[in-house]
């Protein structure tokens, strides 16, 4: 039976708090758009109307399905901009000797490429599938998917291919780290196989290019030969950078008119201008910092200077095994300088910007009905009750995803 269950037209009512993200007057909670005492009108997978008043006020509700929420928050649908999730293998043994001393590597990521290309395409589908259940259960209703767990033509199409079945944002990133068998070779011959035969299998797949920029992984000119390629075969551009260390990750995705750089863990006062004088989203992984021990990043400093700011699980085997936005809201208002509203619109808002759209994370009229009902009366819970699986359903395209239908 489909997991989703889908009603033409849809009032959801007795809202007591929701987060638009589409500020207008009358409106509280500046970015975030608060109305009070609200109702939502879907039709057709899309917001038709959203008015105040527990009943909807003036909106027609004739010959439709009539949700009431009973006081509960909603707010738009997270949008993850940053995961890995088509892999094969575990890494929790990494993890258990982090927490022991040791400190985190770029290295380990080839531990997986060989548990990936290990696994069949039916493993790695049905390991995806689980994860995507996971994430409309916490909220998640856009996500990007990257490869770079394979390595090879033929695993990074299949990697790409895979992940285009569950989402259209899909990027490529075979250059993710130099896999063993160019040991001898170098990066640069691997480079030259990354722009040349793997690009021009994964481009039909995805929407994106990425590059590692860091060390341990790839310089500034190898991510450059990776990153123009890539725009020149019609993807468009993010960039992994400033993680391990100050780098030259930002300057690159900024030059280049990336939409996102993630990471920015490390920034000089010279990346935080540039970010905030530019259109590139400074997105950041909080889940790493926590996994990694690593210094988590500034965000106080980016949104003070102006830059914009994303949030995104970076959902992978070896830094961040976390799925969770809520999770991911909650480190970064205790320990990276947001408010609750900074968070959850970074959460939301921020990573559709990371991913340019405008059809998701906010709830006005045209844009899709992804919509997260909150077993709370406001989105501050989210940050305030770390934790506790205070998201109880969620829509995406106007169809109930979670819980699952039985």
């Amino acid at each position: 039976m489909s997991g989703t269950v889908r009603a033409d037209r849809m009032l959801l009512t007795g809202i007591g708090e929701l987060v638009t993200n589409d500020p207008a007057p009358g409106r509280d909670g500046g970015a975030l758009g608060i109305i009070r005492d609200a109702a939502v009108l879907v039709e057709g997978g899309h917001v038709a109307c959203v008015g105040s008043g527990t009943t909807g006020g003036d909106l027609e509700f004739n010959d439709l399905e009539i949700v009431d929420l009973g006081g509960r928050a909603v707010i738009p649908g997270f949008v993850d901009s940053h995961t890995h999730l088509v892999f094969g293998g575990d890494r929790a043994d990494e993890f258990a000797a982090r927490m022991a001393g040791r400190p985190y590597e770029a290295g380990g990521i080839r531990s997986t490429v060989a548990a990936t290309r290990a696994a069949s395409d039916r493993e790695l589908r049905a390991r995806l599938a689980g994860f995507v259940t996971e994430l409309h259960a916490q909220g998640t209703t856009t996500f990007e998917v990257k490869t770079g767990y394979g390595l090879s033509v033929a695993d990074e199409e299949r990697l790409a291919r895979l992940a285009h079945e569950v989402t259209d944002e899909v990027t490529f990133l075979g250059a993710h780290v130099v896999p063993a068998e160019f040991a001898d070779t170098g990066a640069e011959a691997y480079v030259d196989l990354v722009v040349g035969d793997m690009l021009a299998a994964c481009a039909p797949h995805a929407r994106w290019v990425d590059a590692f920029c860091e060390r341990g992984a790839f310089t500034v000119e190898q991510s450059r030969r990776v990153l123009e390629a890539g725009r020149a075969a019609g993807l468009g551009i993010r960039v992994h950078g400033n993680q391990l260390g100050v780098g030259g990750g930002v300057a690159l995705a900024v030059e280049l008119g990336a939409a996102s750089v993630d990471h920015c863990t490390h920034l000089t006062d010279a990346d935080v201008a540039a970010l905030a004088a530019s259109d590139t989203v400074a997105t950041l992984l909080p889940g790493v910092e926590f996994s990694t021990r690593q210094p988590y990043p500034d965000a106080r400093r980016l949104l003070d200077a102006g830059a914009t700011v994303a949030l995104a699980s970076d959902c992978n085997p070896g830094s961040s095994f976390t799925s969770s936005m809520p999770f991911c809201i909650a480190v970064a208002v205790r320990d990276m300088g947001m408010t609750p509203a900074e968070a959850v619109w970074a959460a939301t808002a921020g990573g559709a910007r990371a991913l340019r759209r405008d059809d998701v994370g906010v709830i006005r009229p045209g844009v899709r009905a992804d919509l997260v009902e909150l077993a709370a009366p406001s989105h501050l819970h989210l940050a305030y009750r770390p934790g506790v699986p205070i998201v109880r359903r969620v829509w995406k395209d106007g169809a109930l995803v979670s819980p699952p239908a039985r």
